[in-house]
């Protein structure tokens, strides 16, 4: 697929999207930093006026079906989600007791070392490969597909047993981040 297929081109409307971890680190594997996530998933769709449709996070990388409506352009809250989570979670990486910390800021400090616009880590991989949602079949595929993820990797045997998930939220009961229902 060529680069192009991954821009935005309709910054209004309805995109599937992965971030991933620098060198696919496993950074999500402590509560704390995945709280984090879902706090700043939730502070965006109060604040910002995301609309998460459907989402999962894995231990490298967190899957999305989102959109912003009105003036605010979703490559803008890409952008900026994607720094403030970085900031937040370097820092508790940073101050807070990690048996892993040494060896995850080396990572990060080497992935940003050539990059003018890193100041010191790449905490994400740059790309995020949206893909717009055009019909109701692809959103469908797309959230099995990120619903999956954790019964693939085998953490749990249905969907809607992993708390990091819309799929709790599409089987009935309120999940940890608002999302709008489809």
């Amino acid at each position: 697929m060529s680069s192009e297929n991954y821009l935005i081109k309709d910054q209004h409307a309805i995109y599937f999207v992965t971030f991933t971890m620098t060198h696919w680190i496993d950074v999500f594997t402590r509560p704390r930093y995945k709280l984090q996530i879902t706090e700043s998933l939730n502070f965006y769709v109060k604040n910002k006026g995301l609309q998460i449709y459907c989402w999962c996070l894995m231990s490298n990388h967190l899957h999305l079906i989102w959109s912003v409506p009105g003036k605010t352009k979703l490559s803008s809250i890409i952008r900026d989600y994607k720094k403030y989570t970085a900031r937040m979670i370097l820092d508790m990486i940073t101050n807070m007791p990690e048996s892993r910390r040494e060896w995850m800021l080396r990572q990060f400090e080497f992935a940003g070392k050539y990059d003018k616009r890193i100041t010191k880590y790449r905490f994400w991989q740059d790309k995020s490969h949206p893909i717009l949602i055009h019909t109701a079949e692809m959103f469908e595929q797309k959230m099995n597909y990120i619903h999956q993820n954790p019964v693939k990797a085998m953490i749990v045997a249905k969907p809607e047993d992993y708390i990091f998930s819309s799929a709790m939220d599409y089987a009935g009961e309120k999940g940890l981040v608002d999302v709008v229902l489809v």
